[in-house]
């Protein structure tokens, strides 16, 4: 079976040049660009060794060039040669005459391929072409500084050179070679089986390498592993299964589209299909979102568009599904995500289909957080529709109905106001403040009209902070509505608190109408009623303080000259008088 697989990649290889195709003439330049600027920078950095500080400005062009790559096209993965770096079998960085092999020092140590995943940092490609400039007859090796320099997101696969019997080193090389070759192969194969290539058997090896001897009674030696590099061992398997694994059989399917490997719709779909699924469980939503921008990619090539097309909105309809949707829901009422951006761009992804789901699904949830992320999201989903949010403004849940108030606001809908209005009926007093404070950042003469309702609300604490916004809204129209209220017969049934309230605000409108009321109670004189009136020049007085003038600071020197005053009314009048004085004309003495 295992010459008639051979005769089929033959066959296939022959007939496909990989450089045919735009994609990956596409990839072949930029990764060349790269390497050419990587060469410059390392020049230049060994020419300016101790100048340690620029080395990343050595190296910007080069990192921009890699980025450009991996935010395009995925991992970059260069095979490592004797005499160069190479990608579709053709070089991209050549050793020149005279140059440092710096392909040489990679090989020599055994590694034959190099990855730079998307996420590389500027730092990392500093460190690793430090290690690459290093002399190793002064130090370690290029693969032992590579290990303890633990670069997160540059990959490499390695081959451990070892003698065997009789055999020379340069026959277990090129058995080695050929070991390996067929490993990476399996990344990158379009034989039917491509979907195992995570699984490679012992049978599959035994297939592929019927022309290599078996060599029986081997002996290997070598320092038993400590404690801490098992441990190192094991998180580097749990980080590869949890957040390399996806990424890299994505990266397989769209190569195997590219070369033609799979062309079926429905079997594309199944594959995707059972992707998310997995992703989903792991809750990779990073890998889930890097689908959907590949596929919108391969829509701007007229000869994938229709395919492309096709698979994001099956794949977009398979994200919106109501089971998967609540199990998102589970994820966020459990847990606080680690890249809660990524579930974002998720729910982004979706449908106005999904809204309503979405909706019970944000009721039950309780971190505070992952609800924010969820309002984000209907906020732009539903920013065309705005039904289902108003339907739940008169919602017995009070964060529910903040949340509504905040997708409201920020889907901007031309009759918000109208709905926040409404909401002022609302049962829970911590909804109607929420929406006072929200209607008093606006001028608009509907929000003042629904604010002065507020002046007539059941709770005292409404009716205070309604009195406080509204002179900042109109002042002259803040007067009417105050006078009204402090006029009424039932205001003298309010408790002191809520009528020092309505006094201050009536001062902070500084009309004249209020200097007018304040003074007009502050020339009361009898022997009847003095607790009534002196209450009412106590709360003048109070008023006169907020509204710095000088015809307030008049009426409130008055007082304080009119020694038939109480000593109750005498000393507020002071007290007001000293801070306005000082408001009025700092730490100068009266000249009035």
């Amino acid at each position: 079976m295992a010459a008639p697989a051979k005769a089929r990649q033959g066959e296939l290889g022959a007939e496909i040049d990989p450089l045919s195709q735009p994609e990956n003439k596409e990839k072949f330049e930029v990764a060349k660009e790269f390497t050419f600027h990587l060469a410059k920078g390392i020049k230049n950095i060994g020419i300016y060794r101790h100048n340690t500080a620029k080395y990343p400005e050595f190296l910007q062009k080069a990192f921009e060039s890699l980025t450009r790559f991996t935010e395009k096209h995925g991992p970059l993965s260069l095979k490592v040669e004797a005499q160069c770096f190479s990608l579709f079998k053709q070089p991209v960085f050549e050793v020149t005459e005279g140059g440092d092999n710096l392909p040489f020092k990679f090989y020599r140590d055994g590694i034959r391929h190099l990855i730079f995943r998307p996420e590389v940092t500027s730092d990392e490609l500093v460190t690793f072409v430090l290690i690459a400039l290093s002399d190793p007859n002064r130090g370690e090796d290029v693969l032992s500084q590579l290990w303890k320099a633990g670069l997160e997101h540059i990959e490499y696969v390695v081959v451990e050179g070892f003698s065997v019997g009789e055999m020379s080193e340069d026959d277990v090389q090129v058995e080695v070679d050929q070991i390996v070759g067929y490993l990476y192969s399996r990344l990158r194969s379009t034989s039917e089986d491509y979907l195992r290539f995570a699984r490679v058997s012992a049978e599959d090896l035994d297939m592929k390498l019927e022309g290599v001897d078996q060599v029986r009674g081997a002996i290997v030696s070598g320092e038993t592993a400590d404690e801490k590099l098992v441990d190192r061992l094991q998180e580097e398997i749990k980080e590869d299964e949890t957040t390399r694994l996806f990424p890299k059989i994505l990266s397989a399917v769209f190569e195997l589209m590219d070369e033609g490997g799979i062309t079926e719709p429905e079997a594309l779909e199944e594959i995707f299909t059972q992707l998310l699924d997995s992703m989903l469980l792991q809750e990779d939503f990073a890998t889930i979102n890097s689908l959907l921008v590949k596929l919108r990619s391969m829509e701007r090539d007229p000869a994938k568009a229709s395919l492309a097309e096709r698979l994001r909105s099956f794949f977009q309809g398979k994200m919106a599904d109501e089971q998967r949707l609540r199990h998102i829901g589970e994820v966020l009422n459990n847990t606080r995500p680690k890249q809660p951006q990524d579930v974002f761009r998720y729910l982004y992804a979706l449908e106005s289909r999904s809204i309503i789901t979405l909706l019970e699904i944000l009721e039950n949830i309780e971190i505070q957080e992952n609800r924010q992320i969820i309002c984000d999201a209907l906020a732009s989903l539903g920013k065309d529709d705005p039904d289902p949010f108003v339907k739940r403004l008169q919602s017995e849940k009070s964060q529910l109905v903040r949340d509504m108030i905040y997708i409201i606001d920020k889907c901007d809908f031309a009759d918000k106001m109208q709905y926040f209005g409404e909401t002022l009926k609302n049962p829970n007093l911590a909804v109607r403040l929420e929406v006072l404070a929200m209607l008093s950042r606006s001028k608009s003469e509907q929000c003042r009209r629904f604010i002065v309702t507020a002046l007539d609300d059941s709770n005292v604490q409404m009716r205070i902070q309604a009195a406080k916004v509204l002179p900042n809204m109109s002042p002259a129209k803040a007067l009417q509505d105050l006078l009204r209220v402090i006029k009424s017969p039932e205001f003298d049934k309010r408790d002191l608190k809520e009528k020092t309230a309505l006094f201050e605000a009536l001062g902070s409108t500084n009309q004249q109408g209020a200097l007018a009321h304040f003074v007009q109670l502050l020339s009361q004189k009898g022997l009847l009623r003095r607790a009534k009136i002196r209450e009412d020049k106590l709360l003048a007085v109070t008023g006169l303080g907020m509204m710095p003038s000088i015809p307030a600071y008049k009426a409130l020197q008055a007082v304080v000259e009119d020694k038939s005053n109480d000593a109750e009314v005498l000393t507020a009048a002071r007290r007001h008088l000293y801070a306005m004085k000082k408001t009025l004309f700092g730490d100068q003495p009266d000249q009035a």
